[in-house]
């Protein structure tokens, strides 16, 4: 079984209020991954979420993309320490 790492992504471009936060809880469902997706106040997107390397590499690469009326201008990955999460949540 792969490590789990944990990262925290800040997304940013239009990504709220094109059903973002649904679309990456999905997403991370898919993947299993254990985490968190919600709006900031700024008009970002915050993701934490805690994995295996690679399934947090393919997340990050999705968050590139997000859904159809998404427009991505910026990823940026910080590290992060574990929380003790059970599936992936829409925090508000």
């Amino acid at each position: 079984m792969a490590e789990s790492s944990s990262a925290r992504f800040i997304v940013s471009g239009r990504v709220q209020g094109v059903s973002f936060r649904a679309a990456t809880r999905q997403e991370g469902q898919r993947l299993g991954l254990r985490g968190w997706v919600r709006n900031q106040d700024d008009g970002t997107v915050e993701v934490f979420a805690c994995g295996g390397e690679e399934l947090l590499r393919r997340l990050e690469e999705w968050l590139w993309r997000g859904p159809a009326g998404a427009r991505v201008a910026m990823v940026v990955r910080f590290p992060a320490s574990a929380e003790p999460l059970a599936g992936f949540d829409v925090r508000f």
